[in-house]
């Protein structure tokens, strides 16, 4: 078989390593537009246990990458000043470049070696399988119709970098003459940690974002959250929900953010990639592949992808949330994806339940 994979993110590059492993007979070309050592934003993040997922189906990768993960079995949330510690939700994660140089050094153990800096403007001729790998804008994505759509999130979001180092992935909430702010932030190494700023549209204008350059934007935020910020084509964004109505068309298929994106806020975006990564090569195993990984897997990324949704609105709100003292702010933010109820949170937190 001759497998043509766009996009050497962790969904391509993880792909094309499982199905050259599992068949090392197979043609596998890799194409990437960015060079090899390119990325976007700082760090990924994981929730509940990391890379567990990969421990019966791939061990040698999961040995590989998880000793390099930073990790941490609370969260925090800071409102009014005032920090929330909740036990029990655990999280860990790893500089985007660091995964995708380990993700480069499986895909050449097995033979696969992209080529980067290169961009295909139409379909290639003479493969039996094409894979979109290739992220929101996917160029794989034009050539059939997917039945895509595109809705974008009202907040506005930059993701930069920082060299103040946090204990747990934590969540700060401050206001000042403009509006409501918020920070995701958490250390993906030992010396660096990633920052993500947002704020309402109204907040964001009444701040003069629209007309700030980089250096104002930094020293604005730097001032406002009390942390020294690092730029990486840190710009203003809204979130992207994409939505596929149909995985694959003919021998095209979507991986990763090309066929779906989940919102940041639930860690869970470059484990979708991978677990789809995992699904499609093992679906390639036998006949009516395609249908195979669509079914196994859709019902599996919808209810994921509701939760990324809900947490998605409540953020999209979070000024609103933000008049709720900060105990009864942070019960409001643990359960905003709906997947969290009481009960639940009482065996995951006992401490956080008890006001401890």
């Amino acid at each position: 078989m001759r497998i043509f994979v766009a996009g050497a993110g962790p969904a391509g590059l993880y792909f094309s390593y499982l199905v050259k492993r599992r068949h090392p007979e197979w043609d596998v070309r890799v194409l990437e537009q960015n060079a090899a050592d390119s990325t976007f934003g700082f760090g990924v993040v994981f929730s509940d246990r990391a890379l567990e997922f990969l421990r019966e189906d791939d061990p040698t990768t999961y040995d590989l990458i998880t000793p390099q993960m930073q990790t941490w079995t609370d969260l925090k949330v800071v409102h009014r000043g005032t920090p929330v510690v909740i036990d029990g939700i655990g999280f860990a994660a790893i500089g985007r470049l660091q995964l995708l140089e380990l993700l480069q050094r499986q895909a050449a153990s097995v033979g696969v070696t992209p080529q980067y800096e290169q961009r295909v403007a139409e379909p290639p001729a003479g493969f039996d399988l094409i894979v979109g790998a290739d992220g929101v804008n996917s160029t794989v994505r034009g050539w059939q119709d997917f039945g895509t759509t595109i809705s974008h999130l009202t907040n506005k979001f930059a993701w930069y970098g920082t060299p103040s180092t946090f204990d747990t992935l934590t969540q700060t909430f401050v206001e000042n003459q403009h509006g409501a702010f918020n920070a995701h932030h958490y250390r993906h190494s030992r010396e660096m940690s990633t920052f993500v700023a947002e704020c309402d549209a109204e907040t964001w204008g009444r701040a003069g974002f629209a007309s700030m350059g980089e250096r104002a934007t930094l020293a604005y935020l730097e001032k406002l959250f009390g942390h020294r910020l690092v730029s990486n084509n840190s710009v203003w964004r809204n979130f992207p929900n994409l939505r596929n109505r149909r995985w694959h068309v003919g021998n095209t298929v979507l991986i990763g953010d090309a066929l779906r994106t989940a919102h940041f806020s639930i860690g869970s975006g470059t484990r979708l990639a991978m677990e789809d990564a995992i699904a499609l090569a093992k679906a390639l195993d036998n006949s009516q592949a395609l249908a195979n990984f669509e079914a196994a897997r859709r019902p599996i990324v919808e209810k994921l992808v509701a939760a990324a949704d809900a947490s998605g609105a409540w953020y999209d709100a979070f000024p609103r949330h933000m008049k709720l003292a900060p105990r009864e702010f942070a019960w409001s933010y643990i359960q905003r994806s709906g997947r969290v109820d009481p009960a639940r949170l009482r065996k995951t937190s006992p401490r956080f339940v008890d006001g401890k």
